[in-house]
């Protein structure tokens, strides 16, 4: 067996790997009408001068169902804080009693939980053609070893072998898609 074609067998599964922890991170960021820290993580607070992660200036928290509590570890940055929050673009108004700042999540309309659900699929599928492209490098390597001397029968079980693996990757994705698709819906 081509050391060439284990590397890129192994270099395969890593890049799925990448391809669905990617996916599930760009989902935990779509909004489906409930509260949830993973919709503001990506904001980031100016500290003094510096752009920073907003969990690296405040503590997040839920209040309830629709509500996120932000608790700065210094006072003065909630004026910071809130400036990020609006500059963001999520959508959300920030409300601050001077302790602590608070993110009501509104309700969403049956509309924009459908484009919520054309975002996720646009994940999904940007996941599955990552894996499709992997997919591709492995059998690139295998047909260049074959050309080399591996044997026949070999190349074409690498070949199923890898098959099978995109097969259960985009299958796992499917099944994310359609866990994340119910979530958004669910009034």
């Amino acid at each position: 067996m081509s050391q060439e074609v284990e590397q890129s067998f192994k270099k395969a599964k890593e890049e799925f790997d990448k391809a669905l922890d990617h996916l599930h991170k760009e989902l935990s960021k779509v909004r489906t009408g409930k509260a949830s820290t993973n919709i503001i993580e990506g904001v980031m607070v100016n500290y003094y001068g510096s752009p920073v992660p907003i969990n690296q200036v405040a503590n997040l928290s839920l209040g309830d169902s629709r509500t996120i509590i932000i608790s700065p570890w210094e006072k003065k940055l909630i004026q910071e804080i809130e400036k990020a929050i609006f500059e963001s673009n999520l959508g959300l108004t920030p409300q601050n009693d001077g302790e602590v700042i608070r993110l009501t999540i509104p309700p969403l309309t049956e509309d924009r939980r459908k484009e919520y659900v054309k975002t996720a699929k646009h994940y999904g599928e940007e996941a599955k053609v990552s894996i499709r492209s992997s997919r591709h490098k492995v059998l690139d390597t295998i047909k260049k070893e074959q050309k080399n001397g591996l044997a026949e029968d070999m190349a074409k079980r690498k070949e199923t072998e890898i098959q099978n693996l995109v097969n259960d990757t985009i299958a796992k994705v499917d099944k994310v898609l359609e866990a994340k698709e119910k979530e958004i819906m669910t009034v």
